[in-house]
């Protein structure tokens, strides 16, 4: 049976988008930062279709993340575009491209009913306007035994780990400070978390966290 997990860069001051997030900066000023850690990593550029990059340790984080994942959940903001109905002419499929780099099925969260998008390399977006739970199980259906990570943003993820439905994270932390923008660990209430390892790399800190049941 798989797990319910995600993994996202945080800044030291805890934010994972800076402010003024748009279409053409949809991390916020200075959120790329970020992720400049892991730009250069092979293991990321391969699954991006790119060639070459360093091998470093931050490798075997990344391709854990990578590995055993069956279906993505997310929400509408990481999926691409602001509030208000989809946008139609001409059509808006999001910020991934036309061969999304997840090649599994991905339920979006969103409030704005729209047909699946079959996109290059086995992505299939499906929008859920019915919540989260329904979202998870439709993840979990189609994961079947292996893994569903949680893509983001910040909001879903407060809402997931609010509800208790979240198995495990990992934080990879930045020395960044962005000052203000999307905090991550907001609006969730007590949990307790166990933590499983903490792994040093290039420009980031790797801390892996289990959720307690409740």
């Amino acid at each position: 049976m798989g797990v319910f997990r995600f993994q996202v860069a945080v800044s030291l001051d805890g934010y994972v988008a800076g402010p003024r997030q748009s279409e053409e900066d949809p991390l916020g000023v200075g959120g790329m930062r970020l992720h400049e850690w892991i730009f250069g990593l092979e293991a990321w550029r391969k699954q991006q279709g790119l060639d070459g990059g360093e091998i470093n340790a931050s490798t075997p984080v990344i391709e854990e993340a990578q590995s055993n994942v069956g279906a993505v959940v997310m929400g509408r903001n990481m999926f691409g575009g602001g509030p208000g109905a989809w946008r139609e002419d001409p059509p808006w499929n999001g910020w991934w491209g036309d061969d999304p780099p997840f090649h599994v099925p991905v339920f979006v969260l969103t409030h704005h009913p729209r047909q699946p998008l079959e996109m290059e390399g086995g992505t299939t977006f499906v929008f859920v306007t019915d919540g989260i739970g329904s979202a998870l199980e439709r993840a979990k259906r189609a994961a079947g035994e292996r893994d569903v990570v949680l893509g983001g943003g910040a909001n879903v993820i407060q809402q997931y780990l609010a509800a208790g439905l979240i198995d495990g994270f990992e934080l990879h932390i930045v020395p960044v400070l962005l000052g203000d923008g999307e905090r991550l660990l907001a609006h969730i209430g007590q949990i307790e978390v166990e933590q499983v390892r903490v792994i040093e790399a290039p420009g980031v800190t790797h801390i892996k966290y289990r959720v307690a049941t409740r």
